[in-house]
C-alpha cells in the first residue's frame, strides 16, 4: 500500500500581498515561499494554498487585492506546479461562515473572481478543484455553483447534526446570526472535532456527512460521493493542523498517526499565524511545517496534489 499526504495552507492571501509590493527578484526570495520550497526540496513537501480575494479591514484600511498581483512570477508558478497550487478558499477572512447561507450566484462570482487572477497571473493549470472553503459549511446552491465551476471536491464537516433551538448562547462569536441570516433549510449544527474548543458548537450546511458516512474515507484516498450534484466530500486533513499545536504536540499526533500505518494523512495550517503583527502569531511557524513535512517523509509517505485525490 502506497502511504499518501496532503497539505494545504488556508486564509492565504498577505504573502501575495507581500510579493506585489516587496517584487523579490524571484518568488522564493519571499520568506514565506523559501520555507515551503525549502519543505519540498528537502522532504517532498506539496502545498496548496487556498485564496482569499482581498485582505480584510479588521486589520486596518489598507486594503490588497489578488488583482494588484503582477504576472511577472507566471512562469516560476507553471515551473512548481507539480507541488504548488493555488485554490478558492473565501473572498475574505470576515464575516466567519462565509457560504453556509449563500445564494448560487454570490458563490460563482467569488470563486470566478479569484480564478481570473490565479490564471493571469499564475498561468494554467495551477487552480485546484479540490477545496476547503473556509469554515467549511456551503449551501446546497453554493455547492451547485462549484460544481458549474469545475470543482468535484470539497471538505465536509463530519459528525452528528441537530436543529437550532434558538439558543444563540450556544454558539460562540456571534455566530448565531450567521446561522440565521438567510438561512437555509439544511443550515444546523454539529459538534466539531477540534483541540478548539471555543468552536466545538458549529454550524453545518449541505456538505455535512454523518460520522457513519464518512467511516470509509477516513484515512483513505476516498470520498463520499454526491450522486444528486455529482461531487465528493472527502478527508483534506485529519492529521494535526499546525497551528493547533506545540512542535512537541505535533510530533507526538503525526507519531501516533504514522504507527497505524494509515493510507492516509493531511495536514493543515493557516497563514496569518506566521506573521508578526498578527495577534496569535507562532514564530516557530516555520519549524512546524519542516517537521510535519519531515515525519512524514520519513516514515514513507508521499505527497500529492489535488490531482490525486479521489
Amino acid at each position: 500500500m502506497e502511504k499518501l499526504s496532503y497539505f494545504f495552507i488556508d486564509d492565504v492571501i498577505w504573502v501575495m500581498r507581500d510579493i506585489a509590493r516587496q517584487k523579490p527578484a524571484s518568488l522564493f526570495d519571499n520568506d514565506y515561499m523559501k520555507m515551503l520550497k525549502r519543505a519540498h526540496d528537502d522532504n517532498g513537501l506539496t502545498v496548496q494554498l487556498n485564496l482569499f480575494y482581498r485582505t480584510d479591514f479588521f486589520y486596518g484600511n489598507d486594503e490588497f487585492t489578488l488583482s494588484e498581483m503582477p504576472d511577472t512570477y507566471k512562469d516560476e508558478f507553471q515551473a512548481n506546479k507539480d507541488w504548488l497550487r493555488l485554490a478558492f478558499h473565501a473572498k475574505q477572512e470576515f464575516p466567519d461562515y462565509p457560504y453556509v447561507n449563500a445564494t448560487y450566484q454570490d458563490v460563482y462570482d467569488n470563486f470566478k473572481t479569484i480564478e481570473r487572477e490565479v490564471e493571469r497571473f499564475a498561468g494554467p493549470g495551477m487552480y485546484a478543484d479540490v477545496l476547503c472553503t473556509h469554515w467549511l459549511p456551503l449551501s446546497k446552491e453554493a455547492c451547485k455553483a462549484l460544481v458549474d465551476c469545475g470543482i468535484r471536491l470539497v471538505s465536509p464537516s463530519v459528525g452528528d447534526k441537530w436543529e437550532f433551538d434558538g439558543d444563540e448562547s450556544k454558539l460562540p462569536y456571534g455566530h448565531a446570526a450567521r446561522l440565521k441570516q438567510n438561512r437555509q433549510p439544511e443550515t444546523m449544527l454539529f459538534t466539531r472535532q477540534t483541540n478548539d474548543t471555543r468552536i466545538r458548537a458549529s454550524i453545518c450546511g449541505y456538505n455535512h456527512v454523518s460520522a457513519e458516512e464518512f467511516e470509509p474515507c477516513r484515512w483513505r484516498n476516498y470520498s463520499v460521493k454526491d450522486k444528486e450534484l455529482n461531487l465528493g466530500y472527502r478527508q483534506l486533513g485529519g492529521g494535526p493542523c499546525l497551528n493547533l499545536y506545540t512542535l512537541q504536540g505535533i510530533e507526538e499526533r503525526l507519531n501516533e498517526l504514522i504507527a497505524k500505518d494509515l493510507e492516509y494523512i493531511g495536514i493543515a495550517t493557516h497563514e496569518q499565524y506566521y506573521y508578526a503583527d498578527y495577534l496569535a502569531y507562532q514564530p516557530d511557524t516555520p519549524e512546524k511545517i519542516y517537521l510535519a513535512s519531515k515525519l512524514l517523509h520519513d516514515a514513507g509517505y508521499r505527497f500529492v496534489t489535488c490531482d490525486e485525490l479521489k
